[in-house]
């Protein structure tokens, strides 16, 4: 009920968005601007152009950046959070590196690891990885001592202790940062697929814009930000799953 008022919500704010550009492009009258109906009425790029290939491309780098900021990240959290040396380490280093803008690396990480996929996916790690950290390391230090204490003295594992609690404490918060990892990948990822690539929806408007040719551009800004949506719409079908009990407490 609840993912059925938020894809309700996304139609009526589609439908709005749409009705305000048809009648800016009233007003601006001008090829820079076309008509929605032109964009949907149109040809169809998805297979003239082969945009599907363009919108995997893009999917693909940003599910593999995902994966591995997750993974990564989710590690370092948790070494941050129960090893008092490691945090001596890393905490220095993570508030050192986080506020430095991650795009001002891409020439170096294009010339180390090259113009194609990895680059794209490494620089996308760089910028997301930091969020899972400190989403991780502050949900684990915020769960109190004294709700471990009891399960330690029955015997539980630290394996089991993270999979029964820790891990149901903090996934909130990591589909939060997931979320918020999505617009901040998609965002990057038009600006890194503007070099060293023939596939990606950035590409894709970008050599629009280049080509003048509007109807395309604008049917790639279309395109990245439906690709948003499915990917926010995914984490909100996960996280329907599997924290039932927040959804519990929301609704009550």
């Amino acid at each position: 009920m609840k993912l059925l008022k938020r894809f309700m919500l996304f139609i009526q704010g589609f439908f709005i968005f749409n009705i305000l550009w048809y009648i800016l492009s009233l007003l601006v009258n001008m090829n820079v601007l076309p008509k929605p109906t032109e964009i949907y009425f149109g040809r169809n790029p998805l297979y003239e152009d082969k945009l599907y290939l363009h919108i995997g491309a893009s999917l693909y780098r940003i599910f593999a950046a995902l994966s591995l900021s997750l993974v990564l990240g989710l590690i370092i959290g948790l070494l941050m959070a129960y090893s008092s040396p490691c945090s001596k380490i890393l905490n220095p280093l993570v508030y050192f590196t986080y506020p430095i803008p991650k795009t001002a690396l891409l020439p170096v990480v294009m010339l180390v690891f090259g113009l194609g996929n990895d680059s794209k996916i490494i620089l996308l790690v760089f910028i997301l990885i930091f969020h899972t950290i400190i989403s991780v390391r502050d949900g684990v230090l915020n769960i109190s001592a004294e709700t471990l204490y009891p399960l330690k003295s029955l015997g539980a594992s630290n394996l089991q202790l993270f999979k029964h609690v820790l891990f149901p404490a903090i996934l909130p918060e990591l589909l939060t940062n997931t979320r918020l990892s999505i617009g901040t990948a998609l965002s990057i990822l038009f600006f890194a697929e503007a070099y060293g690539t023939s596939y990606g929806i950035g590409y894709y408007i970008l050599d629009a814009w280049t080509r003048i040719n509007y109807i395309d551009m604008y049917t790639g800004i279309l395109a990245i930000s439906l690709l948003g949506f499915f990917l926010f719409f995914t984490i909100d079908v996960i996280e329907e799953k599997t924290c039932k009990w927040k959804t519990k407490d929301s609704q009550s």
